[in-house]
């Protein structure tokens, strides 16, 4: 059977078993550990209470630690790949992904368009000039009761308002057992993992839990440079996590708890495929290029120019929940927390190696590196939230309302030094000397060449009010509203010091963002000294202010079943990224979300949930990516570049079905199915600023009238089955499993070559395998294997086909194996 006719197949297959009642993808794999399949058992916390997953009207994803351990989940990535409706924007690196739902798409330094929540708390900002942070870092997704992915907008009950949705990761708590278990890990690419988690009720009124993840695996990228690391693409990380749970009277209790994670590896690499023979640099390219073909080189084989790349991640959060029992009918909740995030990063942005016909590297194009003693992004953050719930005496109104504030602050300034058509080993070295009146050494350089290195602070603020009730009008109709006022203020401090080479042997430095920063009498501003970088400030501040909304009328004809129709407003705030000369901020951006829905669940021999939902999001003042197109003329300092501008009016509509059933003891079926309908309606990019028309010809928005959103698949399937055989409780319980999911053809960017702007259909195949109790012993082992098939496929493209006159994509990871062996106590 043909390929295309085997997807349409399943695609078919799916959409009749939608019709028919499959249960609902709500989550392609909603049960606790220990559920038996009781659709009752799965209870979300997706309207800040805990509430049984098929009450709650919200298309929501839910996974049980059981089943993030199953997949192997360990990243964001990874977590993406089982969710439909949910993609990663993995431009800079799957550990640097963040989160796209239903299209919306976070972009180099905007805010999030999806929030992550851990325990009710908004992951701390980064600060940085690429996307990284705000997001699920490696080392948070162990000893959790959940994750649940929210999609919609999520504009009235939540911290921070999206336009996307939520991920909320939920952590066990402490209990009043003493239990624990170890588990070690063994795998493919010398794969190295072990946890451990150990609960300790130390009073009747005082619990703790601890645990720790370590792990590491080889990279998966082999490196054919001489030039660094054999392998790229690796894991290396630690996280820890404590919590304490203090009763500290019947109706008063605090839970505290502390995380700790550092991932520190060389970072992944971009793959050359394909050169512009029309630029400058073709040459260079197509040499790299007949390298590759001359090794026979595969999908995961590249060439690396930078001699020690890192990407290296820290991040610890203290947060503190505080729940007081007023009364049965009110509940006081005083959520606060304190967290830090730093990276260091270093690498090649394009994964080019371009080299003289002797073999001999002659220069990098974007090579981005650390500042000496200086983080790429460092900054703390602080949140404060006071929630009060209540419900009228005869259960018949439920209310919550709140106040949020959110701070983050720099920690000091961060810094890269960032070199440009330069083969420069240690630019921050180099422009010290040369402005120290010294020589510039093994540093050769060519027109437009350039060292950037700027300093960098950002200052985030937000605050919110908000109210939500639902009221039931009769036993089976009730009615939801909420309303939320929000203010955003987002500043930025930029001292670009620049080292910049108009022409050969013409070489000038000074402020790299000269437009903005000059003399009383206009002419440019130049330092002596990097210790003087702050005659190069600039500062832009970027403001937005918006009500958001949420309206739900809720239907339940039996118990069963429940109909809900639902209008809600999401926002998301405005931006600086002073980089962009002249371009400097981009106003906020915000979507109308219309969705009706159903869930249904069912009980007996054969037993499973069914849940459906519609939707259809007007999105307008779109926060799109644009590239910004050289101007030629001669002594141009810039090589161009990327702004984000409100540039966009799109309409996004789908269809997602989510299902479980359960035929028979022992046999499980997910199965989970996303419609995604995205077309940008209007386009109407900003003209290039007058004053920066010498710099730049064009804005080349990375989406185009009347086509899709980049990272939106149109289909999206995904199916599990698993099997528990019939086997005596003497031996233990023994289940195989397997995920297939498709995912349609989509597009990454249109900023590029025509040949490059997609990503093509793919087809994922997964396995696991479990024992446990294993002859009637505490120990549970397992296996896993990922991307069976070893499908090859882009996670992305880093646009640079016009600019460097090459093109490259960051690729996905091969096929992956492992053992695992636990051993549980106590309990």
């Amino acid at each position: 059977m043909q390929r295309t006719d085997l997807r349409r197949t399943l695609l078919a297959a799916a959409a009749t078993a939608a019709t028919l009642a499959t249960p609902a993808m709500a989550q392609e794999a909603a049960r606790a550990t220990d559920d038996g399949g009781d659709v009752d058992a799965i209870v979300v916390t997706a309207r800040r209470t805990e509430e049984r997953l098929q009450d709650v009207p919200i298309s929501i994803t839910v996974f049980n630690q059981e089943q993030i351990s199953q997949r192997n989940i360990v990243s964001t990535a990874d977590l993406a790949t089982y969710t439909p409706s949910l993609s990663v924007n993995a431009k800079f690196g799957p550990e640097k992904a963040s989160f796209v739902i239903r299209g919306f798409v976070q972009d180099l330094a905007t805010q999030p368009s999806v929030g992550t929540y851990f325990a009710d708390v908004v992951a701390p900002r980064a600060g940085g000039s690429t996307t990284s942070g705000n997001g699920v870092g490696v080392g948070s997704l162990f000893d959790l009761q959940n994750v649940q992915v929210l999609k919609g907008p999520q504009g009235t009950l939540f911290g921070r308002n999206t336009t996307g949705g939520a991920v909320l990761l939920v952590p066990r708590k402490p209990t009043d057992v003493l239990e624990g278990y170890v588990e070690g890990s063994l795998g493919s690419y010398d794969l190295r993992r072990v946890q451990a988690v150990l609960n300790v009720p130390l009073a009747d009124s005082f619990k703790v839990r601890l645990g720790v993840d370590r792990m590491k695996r080889d990279g998966y990228l082999e490196n054919h440079s001489g030039i660094g690391p054999d392998r790229l693409g690796n894991t290396d990380f630690i996280a820890a996590r404590l919590s304490i749970v203090a009763d500290l009277t019947p109706e008063l209790e605090n839970y505290t708890i502390a995380t700790y994670s550092d991932s520190d590896n060389h970072g992944t690499l971009a793959r050359v495929v394909g050169c512009n023979p029309a630029s400058g640099l073709a040459s260079f390219c197509q040499r790299q290029v007949d390298r590759q073909n001359a090794r026979g080189d595969g999908w995961w084989d590249v060439e690396n120019s930078e001699p020690d790349p890192r990407v290296h991640m820290q991040t610890w959060q203290v947060i503190n929940t505080t729940t007081w029992l007023a009364s049965d009918t009110l509940t006081v909740k005083n959520i606060g927390s304190y967290g830090e995030f730093r990276e260091t990063t270093r690498y090649s942005l394009e994964g080019e190696f371009f080299t003289t016909p002797a073999g001999q590297l002659a220069t990098t194009l974007i090579r981005i590196n650390n500042t000496p003693g200086y983080n790429n992004a460092s900054q703390l953050t602080w949140t404060e939230e006071l929630q009060v719930q209540g419900q009228s005496a005869d259960g018949g109104l439920k209310w919550q309302a709140g106040g949020y504030y959110e701070a983050s602050d720099p920690i000091g300034f961060t810094s890269q030094s960032t070199t440009q058509l330069m083969n420069c080993q240690d630019s921050y070295a180099q422009l010290g000397r040369y402005l120290s009146g010294g020589p510039m050494v093994s540093c050769p350089a060519g027109s437009s060449a350039s060292i950037s290195i700027p300093f960098q602070k950002t200052w985030f603020r937000s605050k919110g009010l908000y109210f939500q009730g639902t009221y039931n009008l009769t036993d089976q109709f009730s009615v939801t509203g909420g309303v939320r006022y929000t203010w955003d203020r987002m500043t930025h401090r930029y001292d670009g010091t620049t080292l910049r080479f108009p022409t050969p042997g013409v070489t000038t430095a000074g402020c790299g963002n000269a437009v903005r920063v000059t003399n009383p009498d206009g002419s440019p501003v130049f330092i002596p000294s990097l210790a003087e970088h702050a005659r190069c400030n600039v500062t832009f501040t970027a403001k937005s202010d918006k009500p958001t909304w949420l309206i739900d009328l809720d239907y339940k004809p039996v118990d069963d079943v429940l109909l809900y129709a639902k209008w809600a407003r999401g926002y998301r705030g405005a931006g600086v990224a002073s980089a962009n000369v002249l371009l400097e901020t981009w106003g906020p951006e915000k979507v109308d979300t219309y969705e009706v829905g159903a869930k249904a669940s069912f009980h007996g021999a054969v037993r499973g949930y069914f849940n459906v939902a519609a939707f259809y999001n007007d999105f307008s003042d779109q926060q799109i990516q644009a590239t910004l197109v050289r101007n030629p003329r001669p002594g141009n300092p810039f090589i161009g570049g990327s702004a984000i501008v409100n540039a966009g009016k799109s309409r996004i509509w789908g269809i997602e079905v989510d299902s479980s059933i359960n035929l028979f003891d022992g046999l499980r079926v997910d199965a989970g199915y996303t419609y995604l309908d995205t077309k940008v309606l209007e386009l109407n990019p900003p003209a290039v600023p007058a004053d920066a028309q010498q710099f730049f010809t064009a804005l080349v928005p990375t989406a185009e009238e009347g086509g899709p959103l980049a990272l939106s698949p149109k289909h999206r399937l995904t199916l599990t089955g698993s099997y528990t055989l019939p086997l005596d409780e003497s031996i233990g319980r023994i289940s195989l499993g397997a995920t297939y999911v498709y995912t349609s053809e989509q597009v990454m960017s249109l900023a590029t070559a025509p040949a490059f702007q997609n990503a093509p259909a793919t087809d994922l195949l997964n396995l696991n395998a479990s024992w446990a109790d294993v002859l009637g012993q505490p120990f549970d082992l397992s296996f896993f294997m990922t991307n069976v098939t070893n499908e090859k496929f882009p996670l992305n493209v880093n646009n640079a086909y016009g600019s460097f006159g090459l093109e490259s994509q960051i690729v996905n990871e091969p096929r992956m194996y492992g053992f695992r062996l636990k051993a549980r106590f106590g309990g």
